[in-house]
Formats: C-alpha cells, sequence, structure tokens
C-alpha cells in the first residue's frame, strides 16, 4: 500500500509573498520554460535577499517531461523547507507541487495565479506576479 502524497496548499500571491517575506527558509521555484525566463521574465526577490530557482519542468523546445527535475529543484533543500512553485498560469507548478511531495517534500504549495495569470477575452494575461509583484526582465 503506497503513502498518500500530502495535500498541495494554493497561495493567493499576497500570500505567497508574505510567506517569502516572513519565512526566511522559504524557497520560490519558477518550472517555466528557459525561453519565458528569457523572454517573459523572472520573479525579482533581490529586496528579499533571495533568488528565485528556474528549474524547468518540462524542457523547451519540446515540451517533454524534464527527467530531473526533482534532483534540481532540491539541491540543498529539506523536506521542511516551504517551497512555493510558480508557472505562467499555475497548472505546471500544480504537477510539479504534487512531484514533490510525493518524493518526501510535504511543505509544497502552489502560487495559483501563476507569473502571467488568466486569459481574458482578449486571450491576453492578466492577474498574475508579473501584475502585481517585483519581476525582472532579461
Amino acid at each position: 500500500m503506497s503513502t498518500p502524497t500530502p495535500p498541495i496548499g494554493d497561495l493567493t500571491l499576497g500570500d505567497a509573498w508574505s510567506l517569502l517575506t516572513t519565512d526566511a527558509d522559504a524557497v520560490l521555484i519558477d518550472v517555466r520554460t528557459t525561453a519565458e525566463w528569457q523572454f517573459v521574465g523572472t520573479p525579482d526577490l533581490s529586496s528579499l535577499g533571495k533568488a528565485a530557482r528556474l528549474v524547468e519542468w518540462t524542457t523547451w523546445p519540446g515540451g517533454a517531461p524534464n527527467p530531473g527535475f526533482i534532483a534540481e529543484a532540491t539541491v540543498d533543500l529539506t523536506p521542511e523547507q516551504p517551497i512555493l512553485l510558480l508557472c505562467r498560469s499555475g497548472a505546471r507548478s500544480l504537477a510539479a507541487a504534487q512531484a514533490l511531495a510525493a518524493n518526501g517534500y510535504p511543505n509544497v504549495h502552489n502560487v495559483v495565479a501563476g507569473f502571467e495569470g488568466d486569459l481574458d477575452g482578449d486571450t491576453h494575461r492578466h492577474g498574475g506576479w508579473k501584475d502585481e509583484l517585483p519581476w525582472t526582465q532579461g
């Protein structure tokens, strides 16, 4: 019989920023692709004395699963640390959080708004990290 995976906590942008601000051990992992980091931007945690970890959940180009994700994401992390996961809109980060939880990291959280947010009626993304929290381009 397998051990059940712990539930994944969903965080709003405000809750994510608060956790990153108040818990020195909290880590943000951006699971988007290299292309997204380069062309869309990345979270800027420099005001907190931190940097987001950039670890692809799926590779670019091609979209294949990153077989090294768990090892790359957890370098120097302990299972007790709060780990926040971020993608474009919350789907890949949820899958990545579930994988981490299944591999012994129960304190994982999905930043549900993502970096860019949801699509509106004109197929533009709004409501994500990029709209509300510090980020950098390049």
